[in-house]
């Protein structure tokens, strides 16, 4: 028997248990030391976690916050651009000739819209579903526009899987505003309309404009584009903020900048005059089958025009791609299409002969058949032997060979000064786009044949507004006063500048011109190449002429195509119009009779005026003689 206390024989039991225990797999033991330093690294990450949250707000809270800010409040900002309304061009009288109609085109997101309603519906059935929808608008567009449009294309665009589509373009703002008002998912679109009241009226001048992604018009030729930075005005800017859902958030709307409208452009036009003289061209143009036609009426005293017109021109409200499909002429041949005057070019010689005193209407001259000038062989267009033509007759037959002798007189270099001084071979300066100087031989060029050629309109060319201004210079008593065709313009500020008129140039004196214009009087007497110009009970003078076209093939002059022109002053005795006029190779006369003459298209348009304006008679000229004996 052991002979220790029960205690203690139990904790030798318990000793050996637990010392077998540890014979397999000892039990680690944690220590203080290694507790604490989990603890101190699990509070470092914490507080390193805090100290970033804590920087991170700071940042929101300051310097991150306002970029933050910026770009929520950019990503709902919209910036809109407000056009300007667009500028009217008008006549002489203030009637217009280009103006812009504001309009609206609607448009609508279809899927969206749809699914919008559908929802709505099932929240509250008394709410109507798309299909209900669908026929309300469509009939209510039915119900606005009328013909304008069909029901059923509304309600096909209405019932389509697109995300937008226009329902309808460039209608009036009364007619979209009675539409949107009823169904705002509506979308209204501002759209300026270029509108042209006259259609084809001076298109050639005019021109035409362009809308771009913004609805803003901007010109595209012409006038248009010429006084663009006057017309366009200055577009205004708008912000506002939006919803997810493309919604307008009120209250939002901010205007940055308002528009400012485009100013006014006046012109020299005469809307009625020019819109008859644009018929009479066509008319002359179709009847005589010529390949092109031209007129220009000028004011007599300022040089204005107050016409201008081009066979085959075009409708800038059709639009010019659709226009140049159809074959129509967007240019302004009577500016920028230069060609061999003819006879009318005599003019010149007479006005020098007069001015510088060789000689004197009533001066009876002996004139052959031909005549040969430094190797060259001159005939008149009709066979005679010599006759006794005055210096009035010489002009008035039109004879070459008699206005050959006068030049001779006149003498080169003279003759070369006082083309120039008519402004032939330069420019006008009209404010219209192309121009063409035309051309005229210098001096130092001249060969032996060309003084032969000039002083009959052969061998040097000019524009139909060139040719006009000669004969305006006359009926101005020599004084040339270069045509313009810009009367004003008012600056989007209100500013109204006139345009300042040019400088004249005494061409000629006033009795030599007054004495040229009363001799070409003859011209339409009897006896004259242009009695057809006549208007009864007014005095009218003019000149015809016919000159040679070149013949590609030879690069020679044809015999049997031909630019025919006519220039003349209405009425003579006080003058107030200049009319000049061309016709290219024309077949037939411009009533579609024989012969190819352009003078009856200047009696009609003078005709016209004499009634138009209530002309009052002339008194009776005095007699004229063109050949003696």
């Amino acid at each position: 028997m052991n002979g220790r206390p029960p205690h203690e024989r139990a904790g030798a039991q318990g000793a050996r248990k637990s010392s077998s225990r540890s014979a397999g797999a000892r039990t680690p033991i944690r220590t203080t030391s290694q507790t604490d330093s989990r603890f101190k690294f699990l509070r470092a990450i914490v507080v390193l976690l805090l100290v970033v949250a804590l920087a991170k707000l700071l940042w929101v809270q300051t310097i991150g916050g306002r970029e933050l800010a910026a770009q929520a409040a950019n990503q709902r900002m919209v910036e809109q651009v407000m056009p300007a309304t667009r500028g009217e061009i008008v006549d002489y009288r203030g009637e217009p000739i280009a103006f812009t109609r504001e309009a609206r085109s609607l448009s609508i997101q279809p899927s969206v819209e749809r699914d919008n309603a559908d929802e709505r519906h099932q929240t509250d059935p008394e709410k109507p579903d798309w299909n209900q929808l669908v026929d309300e608008i469509s009939d209510k567009f039915a119900e606005v526009l009328g013909d304008k449009i069909k029901r059923a294309e509304i309600k096909d665009k209405l019932t389509s899987d697109d995300g937008f589509t226009y329902l309808v373009r460039n209608i009036d703002v009364s007619e979209a505003n009675a539409i949107t008002r009823d169904f705002p998912m509506v979308g209204s679109e501002r759209v300026d309309i270029r509108e042209y009241p006259g259609g084809s009226l001076a298109a050639n001048m005019i021109g035409a404009t362009s809308s771009g992604d913004n609805g803003r018009l901007t010109g595209l030729q012409g006038l248009e584009a010429q006084y663009d930075d006057v017309l366009g005005g200055i577009d205004g800017r708008r912000t506002f903020d939006i919803t997810p859902d493309n919604a307008v958030i009120p209250g939002s709307i901010r205007t940055a900048e308002e528009a400012v409208d485009g100013g006014d452009v006046e012109l020299t036009i005469d809307s009625d005059l020019q819109w008859y003289v644009q018929r009479a061209v066509q008319s002359a143009k179709d009847n005589s089958q010529a390949g092109g036609a031209s007129a220009v009426v000028l004011d007599a005293e300022t040089g204005e025009v107050r016409a201008m017109a081009n066979d085959n021109t075009f409708n800038p409200a059709i639009g010019v791609g659709d226009e140049l499909k159809r074959g129509a002429d967007l240019g302004n041949r009577a500016v920028t299409t230069p060609f061999e005057p003819g006879s009318v070019n005599k003019i010149v010689t007479a006005a020098a002969a007069i001015d510088m005193g060789v000689t004197d209407p009533e001066e009876v001259h002996t004139v052959p058949g031909s005549i040969e000038m430094a190797g060259v062989t001159v005939n008149d267009a009709w066979e005679h032997g010599p006759a006794q033509y005055t210096t009035t007759g010489i002009f008035g037959k039109s004879s070459n060979v008699g206005t050959l002798m006068l030049a001779d007189r006149v003498g080169k270099d003279p003759y070369a000064e006082y083309l120039k001084k008519f402004g032939l071979g330069q420019k006008t300066g009209i404010e219209l786009e192309g121009e063409s100087e035309g051309m005229v031989p210098d001096r130092e060029n001249w060969l032996g044949g060309t003084f032969a050629n000039l002083p009959i309109g052969q061998g040097l060319s000019m524009t139909l507004l060139q040719m006009t201004s000669m004969f305006q210079t006359v009926a101005n008593h020599g004084e040339r006063i270069p045509p313009r065709v810009v009367s004003s313009v008012t600056q989007p500020d209100g500013t109204v500048t006139d345009t300042e008129r040019p400088q004249g140039e005494q061409v000629v004196s006033k009795d030599a011109a007054d004495t040229v214009l009363d001799m070409f009087r003859g011209v339409t007497l009897e006896g004259g190449t242009g009695t057809a110009a006549g208007v009864e009970g007014y005095q009218v003078s003019g000149k015809t002429g016919t000159a040679q076209q070149i013949d590609p093939e030879c690069s020679c002059y044809s015999n049997s195509n031909y630019w025919i022109t006519f220039a003349g002053v209405f009425p003579a005795d006080a003058p107030k119009y200049v009319v000049g006029i061309m016709l290219d190779n024309p077949v037939r006369g411009v009533h579609g009779d024989g012969g190819q003459s352009a003078a009856p298209l200047f009696h009609d348009i003078a005709a016209w005026l004499a009634t138009r304006d209530n002309i009052a008679p002339s008194a009776p000229g005095r007699p004229l003689t063109l050949e003696k004996g």
